[in-house]
């Protein structure tokens, strides 16, 4: 009994002593990174590491380069690179990068997020067009898309409406249906056949009338020029009449 207990005893100390050189026992704190067996400091928001620590000194730390960032507590050596807005995927900046956060981008006008992360968008598509016979029953936002519903009977849109016009009623103005309406285009009216030729008739004494009175005008004219020569002849021929 006495030999198999010396044998137990020798076994749990090899393993205590491969836990102790193996580090297994080393556990840092959240506000700490671990290099070999060292716990070292960490590097706050906007900076990173330079040298690491050692039994001896602390961790040194450097800011971050221009066009980088580091949004929380680092044992990182590099920080990280700053977010670009690309016109072409349909973003543009919100807010500029800085050394402890990342550029925040918006969508363009006419555009809405498809991929958001942590209230930052990566991504835009442009809002939904509607088609000819549909209106814009919900428009587009930053972060939705437009929603297009189909006209009913009797009404029409070409697709920029946010709702639906009703067809222009001929009757009501008097005028005969041309064309009729579809969910894309209105109704098209014209006069009645009868007010055509009225109309024609008018126009045409109309023409009449101001040719007439042109006509006149112009024997008027003639004769009146006619008898003012008349009368300066009649002084060349007699010019002693007035002495």
């Amino acid at each position: 009994m006495t030999v198999r207990r010396k044998h137990l005893s020798a076994a749990s100390l090899l393993i205590l002593m491969i836990k102790v050189f193996s580090g297994q026992t080393t556990t840092c704190n959240l506000a700490e990174y671990q290099i070999g067996n060292e716990c070292c400091p960490m590097c706050l928001p906007g900076n990173r590491v330079k040298t690491d620590c050692t039994e001896f000194r602390s961790t040194s730390c450097l800011p971050c380069l221009e066009g980088t960032y580091m949004n929380k507590p680092t044992g990182l050596k590099q920080c990280f690179q700053c977010s670009q807005c690309d016109a072409g995927s349909g973003l543009k900046m919100k807010r500029s990068c800085t050394t402890t956060s990342d550029t925040v981008c918006e969508p363009l006008e006419g555009f809405f997020c498809v991929d958001p992360s942590d209230n930052v968008c990566g991504g835009a598509q442009k809002h939904r067009s509607c088609e000819p016979g549909q209106y814009i029953s919900q428009k587009g936002t930053a972060s939705t898309d437009s929603v297009c519903s189909d006209c009913s009977d009797g009404s029409f849109s070409d697709g920029t409406f946010p709702s639906c016009r009703p067809h222009t009623q001929c009757e009501a103005k008097n005028l005969q249906l041309l064309k009729p309406g579809t969910t894309s285009t209105d109704a098209e009216c014209e006069e009645h056949s009868s007010n055509k030729t009225i109309t024609g008739i008018s126009v045409s004494l109309s023409v009449v009338l101001i040719v007439l009175i042109c006509g006149i005008c112009l024997v008027m004219w003639k004769k009146k020029r006619s008898t003012k020569g008349h009368r300066s002849n009649e002084e060349v021929r007699h010019p002693e009449d007035g002495v």
